[in-house]
């Protein structure tokens, strides 16, 4: 697993060999930022961080700030050790939290963000579960985007409402990414 573009483009990134979760592989990864297009100046989230590949990735395309957010106390040594590794220790912080009590932090210092990506481990209900709480602690800027990872097997419809629209949808084998709008 690398860095697949910006500058630090072809670092090597560490994953625990036996871990039970699955890194957001490097197809999928240049695939999201090239629909999303130009970081530079934007505030990066990214929820269930894992190895941190994602929001590293967007701190080495131009993200100004990036938070990550993970639970997994071995896993967030592993992102801490990839953020030295890329030397991006400037522009991304790592906050060793479960995603709610993360997302609630934010809020409550007003901390606002431009994207957001959640990854969730797959077959847990997390998916609809992330976007739920990020209705209820309200972090992403006006005309910010949602970007969730997940199996194709997972619908939304249950979870939108008057405040979350999806906007696009992408299938890639047993892998989507589900972009979203919140008002």
């Amino acid at each position: 697993m690398r860095i697949i573009g910006g500058e630090v483009k072809g670092r090597i990134l560490s994953f625990p060999a036996r871990s039970k979760e699955r890194p957001t592989s490097d197809f999928l990864r240049e695939t999201l930022f090239n629909l999303l297009g130009p970081l530079q100046g934007k505030i990066f989230l990214d929820l269930f961080a894992g190895s941190g590949s994602v929001g590293l990735e967007a701190a080495s395309r131009g993200a100004q700030e990036v938070y990550l957010i993970e639970k997994n106390k071995n896993l967030i040594e592993v992102i801490k050790k990839n953020i030295q590794t890329c030397s991006l220790e400037q522009k991304c912080r790592v906050i060793g939290a479960d995603v709610a009590i993360g997302l609630r932090d934010l809020f409550k210092k007003k901390y606002e963000v431009d994207v957001v990506f959640a990854d969730p481990p797959y077959n847990r209900n997390l998916a609809g579960t992330t976007l739920k709480t990020l209705n209820k602690y309200r972090v992403l800027r006006e005309g910010g985007v949602v970007v969730i990872q997940h199996s194709t097997r997972k619908k939304f419809r249950e979870f939108l409402d008057e405040n979350i629209h999806q906007t696009n949808q992408r299938k890639y084998g047993d892998n989507a990414l589900t972009f979203f709008k919140m008002e």
